[in-house]
C-alpha cells in the first residue's frame, strides 16, 4: 500500500534541509524553523498541540513552539523526518489518516513561498487521497459561508458545500482545492465561478478548520 504520508514528510523535510532554517513559507510570520518547529510539536506534545484548535492552550502551545524552533535545526528536521512510535498522530496506525493531508499542506507551504515554484504532477493515488479528504475539508470549511457551493475535481467528482445563497463553482485538481480549502487561495490554483461579489468573499475569506 503506498504511504503517501511518508512520502510527503520525507520529501518535506529533504527541502527543508536543502532551504536552511530562515528560508520563507507562506505561513504568515513562519520561516522554515517555525513550520518545522510547528511539526515537532504536533507529533511530541499533546499538551501543546492542543493549542492549535483550542484558544485558551493557544498562549502554552505557542510557547513551546517557540522554545523547540530556538533548538538546533538539523536536529528539528531529523524529529520531523522520524516521528515516535507513541505519537498519537504518528503511529504505524494513525500515519496515513492524520498526516497525509498535514504533510502535504505543509509541504506546499515551503514550495510555493520559493521563486519559480510550480504545480506538482502528483501520483494518481495520492491524488485520489487528496479529494476524499478535500470533500471533508469543504464541509467543515465552508458551513458557514455563505453562497451554494459545487466543488468539482475533474476526474475525481463532485461536491456541495456552504450554507445557501447564490450559487458558485470552485474547480481544481484535487491537491489545489485541498490548499484552497485550508486557507492557502492566494496561492492555489483553482477556478471560480460566479457573480463577483461572492466569489471575491471566497477568495479572501478565512477558511481552514
Amino acid at each position: 500500500m503506498p504511504r503517501y504520508a511518508r512520502s510527503e514528510r520525507e520529501a518535506l523535510a529533504d527541502l527543508l534541509l536543502d532551504l536552511g532554517p530562515d528560508a520563507p513559507t507562506i505561513d504568515a510570520g513562519w520561516a522554515t524553523r517555525d513550520l518545522a518547529a510547528h511539526l515537532v510539536v504536533r507529533e511530541r506534545r499533546p499538551d501543546a498541540a492542543a493549542g492549535i484548535l483550542l484558544p485558551p492552550l493557544r498562549r502554552h502551545g505557542e510557547a513551546v513552539r517557540r522554545r523547540v524552533a530556538a533548538g538546533p535545526y538539523a536536529d528539528l528536521v531529523s524529529r520531523v523526518r522520524r516521528p515516535p512510535v507513541w505519537s498519537p498522530v504518528s503511529n504505524p496506525l494513525t500515519d496515513e489518516l492524520a498526516n497525509t493531508l498535514e504533510f502535504f499542506i505543509h509541504h506546499e507551504d515551503v514550495r510555493r513561498a520559493q521563486p519559480g515554484w510550480l504545480p506538482r504532477d502528483l501520483p494518481v493515488g495520492l491524488a485520489a487521497a487528496l479529494w476524499r479528504r478535500a470533500a471533508a475539508l469543504a464541509r467543515l470549511a465552508l458551513r458557514r459561508f455563505p453562497a451554494d457551493l459545487l466543488i468539482q475535481a475533474p476526474g475525481h467528482g463532485e461536491r456541495s458545500a456552504g450554507r445557501g445563497g447564490e450559487r458558485l463553482r470552485l474547480v481544481g485538481s484535487p491537491g489545489e482545492l485541498v490548499l484552497f480549502l485550508s486557507g492557502r487561495q492566494r496561492v492555489a490554483r483553482v477556478q471560480v465561478d460566479g457573480p463577483a461579489a461572492p466569489a471575491s468573499r471566497l477568495r479572501t475569506a478565512r477558511l481552514g478548520l
